[in-house]
């Protein structure tokens, strides 16, 4: 099945969509490629499974994603669906240390969706911001007060605790 079928099949719960999705993906039936462009062109509820998706390949097999995969993510941080918001900081929380040299632009839109309204969208962005910051590259030296600042102002312990333990 393509994207497009497994997408529109209504036999298919949206959990089921994502996993048919990875699974395509982890056996190189449907490419990485494929399911971005797919991506940048579909509804909301679509391109968020797409994004799942790429998630759930990021913690599964991690080799399969690429610097094209990565800039895909940080692009769509900004983007106005919470749950594209939240997949992407996960891709990025996955994956930082592979492109620790770019992440410049990451840290920027993290930061913005740390103090988004949504909770799972913050903790997605804590979790994405802790993992650079435990890379302990240069990025600390302007993350880390960011980050003091970013805690102070979360009212949420469970995400107040993730930015705690990356400060110490």
């Amino acid at each position: 099945m393509n994207i497009n079928e497994i997408l529109s099949d209504k036999t298919l719960k949206p959990k089921a969509k994502v996993e048919a999705l990875s699974q395509n993906i982890i056996a190189k039936k449907i490419s990485i490629n494929d399911l971005m462009q797919f991506a940048e062109t579909a509804k909301d509820n679509e391109k968020g499974a797409c994004i799942e998706a790429l998630e759930f390949t990021s913690r599964t097999d991690i080799k399969m994603i690429n610097k094209k995969c990565f800039d895909f993510a940080v692009n769509y941080l900004g983007d106005k669906a919470p749950r594209v918001k939240w997949e992407c900081a996960k891709i990025i929380g996955n994956t930082a240390h592979l492109f620790r040299n770019d992440l410049d632009k990451a840290i920027n839109n993290l930061l913005i969706n740390a103090g988004y309204e949504g909770t799972v969208v913050r903790w997605s962005a804590a979790f994405a911001l802790t993992e650079i910051l435990k890379l302990k590259t240069e990025y600390n030296k302007k993350l880390l007060p960011k980050i003091a600042k970013v805690y102070e102002k979360e009212t949420k312990p469970n995400i107040r605790k993730m930015y705690l333990d990356a400060l110490k």
